[in-house]
């Protein structure tokens, strides 16, 4: 099924990012996914995977970068956004069975594909168990693991990590503007906010359409926060995940920032942790400079570097 549509809260004013949207079925519900550039009769699909709390329309300002004839995919992931309705269960495993399910859909056998944050782990445990449904992956500031120690607390290790991203989920807020004014809290955010106004307004619209409308008129995020908790476990403490991207047998790149989440140093992945990641012939990895764990999916001279890896 397809539906036109910007996907953000009714009755809200905001900047906009217009796409098509299909619906997709998957266990538990229908997966949103937004067509974010191309169509059917592009002769290349990429298929997009955002990171722990965000969604398909971060992927707005690499759509906007691509080369014509080619289309960009991007679901919202379940538990997130318009796919917030979908029920468990969560898990990167889940998602793993969502993304398959999204290219049998669209009746794709082989793609490039491109994951940012969470995404990343998501991706690489996608192409390590069906290897055959990916001609080279993308993985950005995410992907590999660093694995946590026994007994340690994920929900603390989350808040931790995820500052403002994680706090959002248990917050109303009395509209986008008071929402856009909680998020500037973080420096990484203002960083990115700052790169130039057709930034500034695919960021607004990635961080607006994870709202929805709460009891009283206000507004909270889409997140359920048990997929948070579930998927955010995962890329810290399940094996598999931990080791997916070394087990990669297509091309693969790592892109990785030097500021984190919350603009601070070193970044998620620390060059220690690049350099003992034990990952495979076919994966390289590459040190974007200048950028932190947002602003590498939607700063020119990292979209650069991203569009280079995806066409090989």
């Amino acid at each position: 099924m397809r539906i036109r549509g910007v996907g953000l809260v009714p009755g809200c004013d905001s900047v906009g990012i217009v796409t098509s949207s299909f619906a997709v079925d998957v266990q538990g519900g229908t997966l949103a996914v937004h067509e974010l550039a191309g169509d059917s009769d592009s002769p290349t699909t990429i298929l997009a995977v955002h990171g722990i709390t965000a969604n398909g329309l971060s992927y707005a300002t690499l759509a906007r970068r691509l080369p014509g004839g080619v289309r960009l995919l991007a679901p919202d992931l379940r538990g997130r956004a318009e796919s917030a309705a979908v029920t468990g269960p969560w898990g990167l495993a889940a998602h793993v069975a969502d993304l398959i399910a999204v290219l049998d859909h669209f009746g794709l056998d082989r793609v490039p594909a491109i994951g940012h944050s969470m995404g990343a782990y998501a991706l690489a445990l996608a192409a390590a168990r069906h290897p055959d449904r990916f001609e080279r992956v993308v993985l950005v500031d995410g992907g590999i693991g660093f694995p946590t120690p026994p007994g340690a607390d994920v929900d603390a290790m989350l808040g931790a990590v995820l500052g403002p991203a994680q706090a959002k989920l248990s917050m109303t807020f009395a509209d986008q503007a008071a929402y856009l004014e909680f998020m500037r809290t973080n420096p990484a955010i203002v960083e990115t906010e700052a790169l130039g106004p057709k930034i500034a307004k695919d960021l607004q619209s990635y961080l607006f359409h994870d709202l929805v409308p709460r009891q009283g008129g206000v507004l909270g995020s889409s997140c359920v926060p048990e997929a948070i908790r579930s998927d955010g476990a995962d890329t810290m403490i399940d094996s598999e995940v931990l080791t997916a991207a070394s087990q990669l047998t297509m091309p693969g790149t790592l892109f990785w920032a030097p500021r984190g989440l919350q603009n601070q140093t070193p970044g998620l992945l620390p060059p220690e942790l690049v350099e003992s990641a034990g990952l495979g012939p076919r994966v390289r990895t590459e040190f974007v400079p200048d950028c932190n764990h947002y602003s590498i999916v939607f700063a020119d001279h990292a979209l650069d570097r991203v569009l280079n890896a995806l066409f090989g």
